[in-house]
């Protein structure tokens, strides 16, 4: 199989390492990619954004299977132009990705199928936001309508910070605060199957102990040793196929990763927000986790055959990526800083930890460069969280990136508990 991949971040080069690993992968491509997918697959000079040229790509590759990474292309369309020239694609259609693009449109297909979620308004105008503030009172959850690149959520005791924000958006959902551990929860689906994958965890603020400004994301976790046993099973029932089977009912079918990011609340789960792709850091330790070769999951899901694969096999042991990010970050970060250490990962803490490249480029004479705000993904597995974050900032500490920041209690208390409760 000759796969394309769609994007450059750690994302991409999460799916990308896995797909290099799958032994049915002939021909491994990305457009455009970064310094360290380069060192799996070829790369291509395309604008992700841009439908035409990614189909076009796409054909002069003879490619079996394109999977488009990033939420931007699939919003713009870009899935809809490779699958019009007849070749399968792992994404869902322009008018099936205004699930993640815009806010509004989730919540009305949340109500339509009884799927259960935070009460909300939607507003455009000073007076409306007014009235939703006051309505909710604090702490205020305040969401840009549209793409916001995990950014454009506000949650805040102060209402003029929310108003602030909410003024600043075009259309804003103004919704009420869900209390509880948040769950990212993953989905492959054809339309019709829903396949769920692991449950993960992730760390949005961007300091420790949940400080600082919301972020994309500083790192995540998988399994989830305190959640109900029953959770897959009952978000499935509840949130996962009747999403899916509502959007086919509207003729605007949903092919590709459905992401739901839930609230284990007091009163039950509830869906925060849906994502219409891989979620990033969380795509990082699920498929570290992952035993099912890759492209032949994806490829089924793109075409229509999701019914006849046999269930998913999992590692019984745990995986923790942590997000190196550059100086500044999530404000306008600093680009082009020298990153030392790389070779030193994989040659003393490979295979167990591995480094996947965010936010990177290779200057004229090879040597990696920051290029984004969130830089490197560092990923480690072991038998369980401890060992598996042990190994994780082992291999961050070997890393050098001037002004760069991490935080140091990813899977902290949850490691630190499941230790306990095997103690006792």
């Amino acid at each position: 199989m000759k796969v394309l991949v769609i994007g450059g971040g750690a994302r991409e080069h999460a799916l990308c390492r896995s797909l290099s690993l799958d032994p049915d992968v002939t021909a491994l491509h990305c457009a455009p990619g970064n310094a360290g997918i380069a060192e799996v697959a070829e790369l291509h000079g395309v604008n992700a954004l841009d439908g035409a040229a990614v189909a076009e790509l796409a054909a002069g590759l003879q490619a079996d299977l394109v999977i488009v990474g990033p939420e931007a292309p699939l919003v713009a369309g870009v899935a809809d132009a490779v699958r019009d020239r007849g070749i399968p694609v792992f994404g869902p259609s322009a008018q099936a990705a205004e699930l993640e693009g815009s806010k509004a449109f989730a919540k009305d297909v949340m109500a339509t199928a009884a799927v259960p979620t935070a009460r909300s308004y939607v507003c455009t105008t000073g007076e409306e936001i007014d009235e939703a503030l006051d309505a909710f009172g604090a702490p205020y959850v305040v969401k840009d309508d549209g793409l916001a690149a995990g950014k454009g959520v506000v949650v805040t005791d102060d209402v003029e910070a929310a108003r602030a924000h909410a003024l600043a958006c075009d259309r804003v959902v103004i919704e009420e605060f869900l209390d509880g551990p948040e769950v990212s929860l993953f989905a492959v689906t054809d339309g019709v199957t829903v396949v769920p994958l692991q449950p993960a965890q992730d760390f949005k603020r961007a300091y420790d102990g949940d400080q600082g400004p919301n972020t994309g994301g500083m790192g995540a976790y998988s399994p989830l040793p305190w959640a109900d046993p029953q959770l897959v099973d009952e978000v499935m029932a509840t949130v996962l196929q009747p999403t899916v089977d509502e959007l086919r009912r509207r003729g605007t079918p949903f092919s590709g990763l459905l992401y739901a990011g839930l609230a284990i609340t007091s009163r039950g789960v509830r869906v925060i927000e849906f994502n219409a792709r891989f979620g990033d850091p969380e795509t990082q330790v699920v498929l570290a986790r992952l035993k099912t070769p890759l492209a032949g999951l994806l490829h089924a899901a793109a075409t229509g055959t999701l019914a006849t694969l046999p269930p998913l096999r999992w590692s019984d042991g745990a995986a923790v990526t942590v997000v190196i990010a550059s100086h500044n970050y999530p404000d306008t970060p600093r680009t082009g800083d020298p990153i030392d250490g790389l070779a030193d990962v994989a040659e003393q803490d490979g295979p167990k930890a591995y480094v996947l490249h965010a936010g990177t480029r290779c200057d004229e004479t090879g040597a990696v460069l920051s290029a984004g705000g969130r830089v490197l993904s560092v990923t480690a597995t072991g038998s369980d969280l401890t060992t598996a974050r042990q190994r994780a900032y082992r291999a961050v500490g070997r890393i050098s990136l001037d002004g760069s920041q991490h935080r140091t209690d990813i899977a902290a208390k949850v490691a630190d508990a499941a230790a306990e409760a095997q103690d006792a």
